[in-house]
């Protein structure tokens, strides 16, 4: 029987995180994808990397096993990332060698780990990470891999301060239970493919075959967090709220009080509660859940873009519906969405989602100290986006920005543009149907004050053929800011 290929764990962050220098984000995920998982298969290892991103951080139990029972780590160190450095600790007291720290060389990494063998790398100008730092870094890596496999095999000298500072520290890990731990991972892995698979049909189908699944898991915390949050992901992707909502509530009490996840919860409840056809006192109780959950999210952490977004959606929905009623409090709903925007835009400029929000209620509020405030908004909302767009891979969200904010402009020719470039790169359906809404709602504000609205009714058009689309949806790789991002 051959000897299993060794298990190389990948100690980083996921998705686009902000550049403490102050630079353009990073991309994390190319980073992964296009150099550091070759190199780790190049050197005859199996890349095993964890779902910190969609557990908000939370180290969970497989979180544990893979740092102490993978036979080699690779540790990306890039913008000091505090999850990555607490597991780096808990590895160097599993591990005496076999850790490979790695790090994006324009940002020194502290001085306390700035004695290990750490393997700089390059990023390319505003941060990309092109065909030509994913290869120095894929061939360095790969080099370094096969260096340590040597070492390993001929008694490697110890890089962990664990092993090196106490005398005969000599963890039990059992080669029984590193077996099952290989056995564990080969399922989750294949639950997750599952779902990826279920993604891809119409969304019907796909919740169907979503919740077969579900059944089968059967008790959810004799699981790993990841793929709960890849499940709750997938039944996002598809407009499965209900589904969403029930999953939450068998989730382990761990699980429930991330607030990743309370966001999520948030924003299922809320989509739920624009359905007409359930009954008003229904809809009225998800929204009051979604605002309590997302205000209670707002008073731990402070304004931040995420959660004042979704806060400003459940507003902008009210005014929507009491506005279409007559109902006098439709005024104190549209300004408190916009507040809600505003707040996130101001927590952090560099997040363009909320301030474009908040430009376009402008808009549709009127009168003049509105118009003059989206006037001063707006040119900060576009060098954001505008500078997003210039990194690699820009998502639908990126496009749609540039759409919506060249609306706000009337610039039709850039409009038509970043139109097409959105609707080629839809992922899920609710995505054009967003995107359209908030064209309908700036569409609808110009006719009330006499302006020509022909353009904008012929976009929106072309965004409601775009929701009919099946796109092929990933639940591991929904794009954004935070890959569960842009909802409203």
């Amino acid at each position: 029987m051959p000897t299993p290929k060794p298990l190389c764990f990948v100690l980083m962050p996921f998705g686009k995180k902000k550049d403490p220098t102050g630079l353009p984000d990073i991309d994390f995920n190319r980073i992964y994808r296009n150099a550091i998982e070759p190199a780790i298969i190049g050197a005859g290892m199996i890349p095993v990397r964890a779902d910190e991103e969609k557990t908000g951080g939370i180290i969970h139990k497989p979180m544990f096993e893979r740092l102490l029972l993978c036979e080699y780590a690779v540790a990306d160190l890039t913008t000091a990332n505090a999850n990555v450095f607490y597991e780096l600790g808990i590895r160097h007291t599993a591990r005496p060698c076999t850790t490979q720290p790695i790090f994006a060389q324009h940002q020194p990494i502290p001085f306390d780990v700035n004695f290990l063998r750490a393997l700089p790398y390059e990023l390319g100008k505003d941060n990309a990470f092109g065909p030509q730092q994913a290869a120095a870094l894929r061939r360095v890596l790969n080099g370094r891999l096969r260096a340590l496999r040597k070492l390993a095999a001929d008694r490697a000298p110890v890089d962990s301060p664990v092993f090196q500072l106490i005398e005969n520290w000599k963890p039990d890990l059992a080669h029984l239970r590193s077996d099952l731990f290989r056995e564990q991972l080969a399922a989750s892995e294949e639950i997750k493919q599952q779902m990826v698979q279920a993604c891809s049909g119409p969304p019907g189908a796909a919740r169907k075959t979503l919740r077969k699944i579900e059944k089968e898991l059967g008790l959810l915390d004799t699981h790993e967090a990841g793929i709960m949050v890849n499940l709750m992901l997938a039944y996002r992707s598809v407009e499965g709220w209900t589904d969403l909502i029930e999953l939450y509530e068998r989730m382990p009490d761990t699980l429930k009080r991330q607030i990743m996840v309370r966001e999520q919860l948030a924003f299922a409840l809320e989509r739920r509660a624009e359905d007409q056809k359930a009954p008003r006192d229904a809809r009225t109780y998800d929204r009051r859940r979604a605002l309590e959950i997302l205000e209670a999210v707002e008073a731990e952490t402070g304004p931040n873009p995420e959660t004042c977004g979704l806060i400003g959606r459940v507003y902008k929905a009210l005014w929507a519906e009491t506005a279409a009623a007559g109902n006098p409090a439709a005024e104190g709903h549209l300004d408190t969405a916009i507040g809600a925007y505003v707040r996130g835009f101001e927590a952090d400029p560099r997040d363009f989602y909320p301030g474009l929000n908040a430009a376009t209620l402008f808009e549709v509020k009127g009168g003049r100290e509105a118009i003059e405030r989206r006037n001063r908004i707006l040119p900060v909302v576009r060098f954001a986006a505008e500078r997003k767009l210039r990194q690699a891979h820009p998502d639908y969200w990126d496009y749609a920005t540039m759409l919506e904010i060249s609306v706000l402009d009337s610039d039709w020719a850039a409009a038509r543009k970043y139109a097409g470039a959105a609707l080629a790169r839809v992922k899920e359906t609710f995505q054009p149907k967003t995107t359209a809404n908030n064209l309908r709602l700036i569409g609808a504000a110009r006719k009330r004050r006499g302006e020509a609205v022909a353009e904008i009714e012929s976009i929106v058009a072309d965004f409601a053929k775009g929701s009919s689309l099946n796109p092929s949806r990933d639940p591991r790789t929904g794009g954004s800011v935070r890959k569960y991002r842009k909802p409203t």
